[in-house]
């Protein structure tokens, strides 16, 4: 049972990074003069940038718009990070470790948010 957890959990992330690869490899990032790398953190940054956006814009709406939106990127890294945390949950070697770094991770931004908001 656990080696079909592990196996589907290794072939769930082969997927996702081998059809992001594929994507970017096509073409574009030798027309554009970006290498594959740079376009995936491009795409990465990106998606942590709507994250963000989207949590400050929840955030906004419970502390009647007194979060800056200066926690976009933060937020949005965090918030991804924490996504990922749930795809390697299945995982059990670096579990422990990367929820350490979450929970500091989430600590301190909610001690920010919470600065922020007393701050009006």
């Amino acid at each position: 049972m656990r080696d079909r957890r592990f196996a589907a959990a290794v072939l769930l992330l082969v997927t996702i990074v081998g059809v992001s690869c594929g994507a970017f490899s096509q073409g574009v990032a030798e027309a554009s003069g970006q290498s594959t790398v740079n376009m995936v953190l491009s795409y990465l940054d990106s998606v942590a940038t709507y994250i963000g956006k989207g949590l400050v814009g929840l955030l906004n709406l419970i502390a009647d718009g007194r979060i800056s939106t200066d926690l976009e990127e933060p937020l949005g890294y965090l918030g991804l990070i924490t996504g990922l945390l749930f795809v390697f949950a299945i995982i059990q070697a670096a579990r422990k470790v990367i929820w350490i770094a979450i929970g500091v991770g989430w600590a301190l931004l909610v001690i920010r948010v919470v600065l922020d908001a007393l701050k009006a």
